[in-house]
């Protein structure tokens, strides 16, 4: 296993980017939500994110006096209504700007680095309902930014910025593109300019801003480490404190209270998942139409899939349990093949390994239970000829784990040049084929599920699995949902450090839900490379649980 340790904290290989060009050197600025909250450094994280874009740019020899423009979220009602939703910022913003408050926009210039954020003119009126009207000051100290206008004042400011002399004929760089995630595309703004739209290009800047949010920076890397630590306690506290009798969504409770009250984290990075007892099935439950909404049952195993997000970093943990505390035998089997699927990836995670060929690994682990389980026939076919039939694929369709970090299914899995989609089962599901890379933070999330359709499917009398699965068992099954481990793992030049420190091994989860010490005295699954886990003091101690 090639766990990250204290020989390697030196290694981790960063793209902090080239900073040749005249940079601003503004005081050194955090963000915090206040106590002993962790403190985000603007200039380390922010400023560090537009010096590697800016230092890409310069690469591709993008023409001087180029300048880059972006505009923030806006801040929008509920339909018809004057309710505002609690506001998050669009993603390549926060990336960029670190900016959480909406109607903003942003420029930097490609030679030099001078950065302009462009913030709302809002009338007095403001200060009545909302609280004091900022000062462009404020702004500019809180962002360590080097300029501040208003965002009416953008096209005038553009269109100075951009003016062509016979040794400048820059380029005004716009995002434009498509999420691979969600197939949504990112739309550059159209101005009323017609010099501006004529300077426009919308071609160079999207993959580079993507591919830059791929390899994080140091300081992206110590966040993403903080908020999981903090959202591995959070589900500890959560598993504990959830019992038979109880409904999912007060479960859902106890962990946005743990995140929230304890480090300020308002946001999660996505909807909750607490789907316990069949429910565990369901890919992403815990949506509008199913909302964490059943009774557990004593015999019930939970599925929790729950990550925090702070200053727009979030993380992304799922934790698989007995609601009693105890594993029937039965549970224990399936609960065990789910950790093999997991060491099998760690055993190969590395630079140079094929994201598919990690996913496979974990297919073949769980195919393995099965078989010894009784569900899966192997007849003449090895395990390894029944994962490219997609056998797996029954059980695990979705992917084995995505990049993640600003989004919790992060861009840059499918960017031009890169690896394409594999169409076939389970393997389309991936959200990235890429070569693993250092400095790339993924999650680790192999899973078992019984899933009715696609348990019928398999066993119709057409289907290529039919002769490979002993149906009797397979619908004694019907009922128990789905077991799955996910873990957030950083990349470094020789392996991967695992941030996640949850309890993993059946002796460890029942331990634990039985009022046991966490974080342990003594790490029993070294091979999981929870770095950290055994550290006295790994997180500040919460101020309450």
């Amino acid at each position: 296993f090639r766990c990250y340790n204290d020989m390697h904290r030196s290694t981790m290989t960063t793209e902090n980017g080239n900073r040749s060009a005249t940079f601003a050197s503004p005081p050194m600025t955090s963000l915090s939500m206040g106590l002993n909250t962790y403190k985000v450094s603007v200039d380390d994280m922010f400023g560090a994110n537009r010096a590697k874009v800016i230092s890409k740019l310069q690469q591709k020899n993008i023409g001087k006096g180029s300048i880059i423009f972006l505009k923030g979220g806006a801040a929008l009602n509920r339909f018809d209504t004057d309710h505002e939703p609690l506001f998050r910022q669009e993603s390549y913003f926060i990336y960029l700007f670190g900016v959480k408050e909406p109607d903003c926009a942003g420029s930097i210039d490609v030679d030099t680095g001078f950065t302009t954020l462009f913030i709302p003119r809002l009338p007095k009126e403001y200060a009545t309902w909302m609280g004091p009207i900022k000062t462009p000051q404020h702004w500019k100290e809180t962002y360590n930014v080097d300029n501040v206008q208003y965002v009416d004042d953008v096209e005038m400011m553009l269109e100075k910025q951009m003016t062509p002399t016979e040794n400048i004929s820059g380029k005004l760089l716009l995002m434009k593109g498509t999420n691979s995630d969600s197939g949504n595309t990112y739309e550059p703004p159209i101005f009323k300019s017609t010099t501006l739209n004529s300077l426009a290009d919308t071609y160079s800047l999207f993959d580079v801003v993507a591919e830059s949010r791929v390899h994080k920076s140091n300081a992206e890397l110590r966040l993403l480490q903080h908020v999981t630590e903090l959202t591995s306690f959070a589900h500890v506290y959560t598993m504990r404190n959830t019992s038979p009798g109880m409904m999912e969504y007060q479960s859902e409770s106890l962990f946005r209270h743990y995140c929230f009250y304890n480090y300020g984290c308002r946001n999660l990075g996505y909807t909750p998942i607490c789907g316990c007892g069949p429910n565990g099935a369901i890919l992403h439950y815990g949506h509008a139409g199913e909302p964490n909404a059943r009774l557990i049952s004593d015999g019930d195993f939970c599925l929790f899939d729950m990550g925090a997000e702070y200053f727009g970093y979030g993380s992304d943990i799922t934790c698989s349990f007995p609601a009693n505390g105890t594993y029937t035998a039965r549970q224990a089997a399936v609960y065990n093949g789910v950790l093999d699927a997991q060491r099998a990836v760690y055993k190969i995670l590395k630079p140079g390994v094929v994201w598919v060929d990690c996913h496979k690994a974990a297919e073949g682990e769980i195919i393995r239970m099965l078989i010894k389980l009784g569900l899966v026939v192997p007849q003449d076919k090895s395990v390894e000829e029944l994962v490219e039939m997609r056998l797996g694929a029954v059980f695990m369709p979705c992917g084995m784990g995505h990049f993640i970090g600003i989004d919790t299914h992060d861009v840059g899995g499918y960017l031009t040049g890169q690896p394409e989609r594999v169409m076939q089962p389970g393997l389309k599901s991936l959200r990235t084929a890429r070569v693993i890379e250092p400095a790339m933070v993924l999650t680790v999330e192999p899973g078992c599920y019984f899933i009715e359709h696609l348990l019928n499917e398999a066993l119709e009398d057409s289907s290529p699995f039919v002769a490979h699965l002993n149906a009797e068992l397979v619908n004694e099954f019907r009922d128990f949902g789905g077991i799955r481990l996910e873990d957030v793992v950083a990349i470094t030049d020789t392996g991967f450090v695992n941030y996640t420190l949850c309890p993993r091994t059946v002796s460890e989860v029942e331990y634990v839900m039985a009022g046991g010490k966490w974080p342990p005295m003594k790490d029993e699954a070294p091979e999981l490379c929870r770095d950290r886990l055994t550290d006295p003091n790994p997180l500040p101690p919460p101020p309450s649980c």
